[in-house]
């Protein structure tokens, strides 16, 4: 079942997708173009991996890195399907990454591999745009590089873990003004899903709604003012948003 938030007739409603439309959780029927999309999860920790793809890393010229590379980001940059993107002025270099999230179900410490989808409730699709121009070090990407305000689009849809057979064999896609530009498989991931759970409860406890953006493959380019991406992981659905520039901000 694919779950949303949504805002709508004056509030804020839970819903799930139903033949074509949301039914909100008292019942109505809206149709999509009604409702303002939020990110489907109120997140907790936000984790987001990176050059967790092989063909990603050799694209920006780094070897694939021997453990995880794992950075945190803030809840201010996630926005809802349909949402708009700020690229600041005078950047050279700013590029989407279409990738997987994992969403947890219940809290977890200590976890093995083979227990690990134990702790999953399901899976969205993130955004995670980059802005390289800001970027010190591959291995330490600073605040400013993944933590703007829009930087990540999520969503739209929260999908619940039976739902998808195998989260490690699922297409990836990203179409810039309808043009694909970047395909690839979470079949392809250095560190998969079961690994990183492992790996971040060895020593930290995870907690229900915590997020795991588990990092792009290759085909990053730039996108500038005016762009609309979509990011499109199969199973879950297709999360669009447009890039926009500093005059549509008040500062």
């Amino acid at each position: 079942m694919k779950h949303a938030r949504v805002a709508c007739h004056g509030a804020i409603h839970d819903a799930v997708e139903e033949n074509g439309v949301l039914k909100l959780a008292d019942g109505r029927l809206v149709n999509f173009d009604d409702v303002i999309w939020l990110p489907p999860i109120n997140p907790g920790t936000i984790f987001a991996l990176g050059l967790n793809y092989a063909d990603h890393a050799n694209e920006i010229s780094f070897n694939a890195p021997e453990e995880p590379l794992v950075f945190l980001k803030g809840p201010n940059t996630l926005i809802g399907h349909n949402g708009v993107t700020r690229r600041p002025a005078n950047v050279e270099m700013m590029h989407y990454e279409c990738e997987l999230v994992v969403v947890i179900g219940k809290k977890a410490r200590n976890v093995k591999r083979e227990d690990a989808y134990d702790y999953v409730s399901g899976y969205t699709i993130a955004n995670d745009y980059a802005i390289r121009d800001y970027l010190e070090n591959y291995y330490r990407p600073n605040l400013a590089v993944k933590n703007r305000d829009t930087l990540t689009p999520i969503g739209p849809w929260f999908v619940e873990k039976h739902d998808i057979k195998d989260p490690m064999n699922l297409k990836l896609y990203t179409y810039v003004n309808g043009e694909l530009k970047q395909e690839g498989s979470t079949k392809d991931m250095i560190f998969d899903i079961p690994f990183l759970i492992e790996y971040l409860s060895s020593f930290m406890t995870l907690n229900e709604n915590d997020l795991i953006l588990t990092g792009t493959p290759k085909g990053t380019v730039n996108v500038v003012e005016g762009d609309e991406v979509v990011v499109e992981i199969e199973g879950i659905g297709s999360l669009q948003n447009t890039i926009v520039g500093d005059k549509e901000f008040a500062r």
